[in-house]
């Protein structure tokens, strides 16, 4: 599997608020099996995950996800997360958390942190540095690698407009998704396997994190324009509701051919990198991380539910600004080189001061050997 399966999933016509676009993702029959429930945890302040290897995963947690397939659907979802008035109070506490993704009740339960784990899964991008000891790194960056990675985002309630687009946009019958544009730009993705999980998960997704880009899109982006339908009186004519239906629905059928081929075709046309993290009964819970292609094409890390035919039940996706992936794309070749840094400048087809000035740039100056760094400079350039 390199692609994410969309089989069942149908495009209706957008709702646009500001610059924010909502394009509805609708199934004919819910997924058989799954359901997803919301598990909110109260009080203030940051959430540590205890990973394996002596690695703590540091992040605001609003809420988590419990996949459901036991068949009962007896658990319900909770509503909200509330934040203080004043901010932060004095002496904030830590709630501490086992893994990103655990079992619950036996094998029928499980909780997960929703792209929390797709976020670990871009922070843990070659995490253990160097296995080979060069001397342009330091003997910090030997002994604990990239420890710490730390990486920026936004709440959904920070980005602006979406809270209120959110609010007052209307459901779907059979809705089980969406698509969310920040001037026209696809922002992050999010399918549940059932529309009554949909209708009660719909609110998390101001609690969401987002990108670097959404926010700025959303902040210095125009209106967009709404989706409108022309329905034209020509040979034949329209003599009937059943004429005028059929109209309606060749324009919805031109809308989501639109739709399908340009708007979201980055999205679903990536060969992605998938990791199975847990498998439950006939489906399998996965992190996915994009190739970090140079060049302006739009790349997203998530999560996915598939069912055995490796079609999509569940999936939230987190859009990368451009840094992040240029961050993935020198993480990438480093490790594909050894992280010996010549012959990392030769397959970029570049310098061994560009590579430098590279990993300053990605944030991750202090791993290098400043001493040994600035005498290779010093050679090159003589020579």
């Amino acid at each position: 599997m390199t692609r994410i399966d969309p089989t069942g999933l149908d495009t209706r016509p957008a709702q646009v608020w500001g610059g924010v676009r909502l394009v509805p993702l609708v199934r004919s029959e819910p997924v058989a099996g799954l359901r997803l429930h919301r598990e909110v945890y109260g009080g203030y302040g940051p959430a540590t995950v205890d990973l394996d290897d002596r690695t703590v995963y540091t992040s605001y947690v609003p809420h988590g996800f419990v996949a459901d397939w036991t068949g009962t659907g007896a658990e319900q979802a909770a509503y909200g997360t509330r934040l203080g008035d004043e901010g932060a109070p004095p002496g904030v506490p830590v709630r501490r958390l086992h893994r990103m993704a655990k079992r619950r009740q036996g094998e029928r339960r499980m909780r997960f942190l929703p792209l929390h784990l797709a976020l670990e899964g871009y922070l843990a991008l070659h995490f253990g540095g160097p296995p080979v000891v060069w001397d342009d790194w330091s003997r910090e960056a030997l002994r604990r690698g990239l420890s710490p990675r730390a990486e920026a985002a936004y709440a959904g309630w920070a980005v602006p407009g979406l809270a209120e687009a959110l609010r007052i946009f209307e459901l779907h019958p059979g809705q089980c998704g969406m698509l969310l544009y920040v001037a026209d730009a696809l922002a992050a993705a999010f399918v549940v396997p059932h529309p009554d999980d949909y209708r009660r998960l719909h609110p998390t997704l101001v609690e969401d994190l987002y990108g670097e880009l959404v926010h700025q899109y959303a902040y210095y982006g125009a209106s967009v324009p709404e989706f409108t339908a022309r329905i034209r009186d020509g040979a034949g004519g329209i003599r009937t509701l059943a004429d005028l239906r059929a109209a309606a629905r060749e324009q919805e059928r031109a809308w989501t051919a639109a739709h399908d081929g340009l708007m979201a075709r980055d999205l679903l046309e990536t060969p992605y990198a998938f990791s199975r993290v847990q498998r439950m009964g006939s489906f399998a819970l996965y992190r996915f991380l994009p190739p970090f292609l140079r060049g302006g094409q739009e790349q997203h890390i998530g999560e996915l539910i598939t069912d055995h035919k490796g079609r999509t039940a569940y999936l939230k996706t987190f859009r990368l600004s451009e840094n992040q992936i240029r961050k993935g794309h020198l993480l990438r070749q480093l490790a594909a080189h050894d992280w010996h840094l010549g012959r990392t400048a030769e397959a970029l087809g570049t310098s061994y001061e560009e590579v430098v000035r590279r990993i300053r740039s990605a944030g991750l100056g202090g791993l290098l050997d400043a001493h040994v760094v600035a005498q290779r400079v010093r050679e090159n350039q003589e020579s």
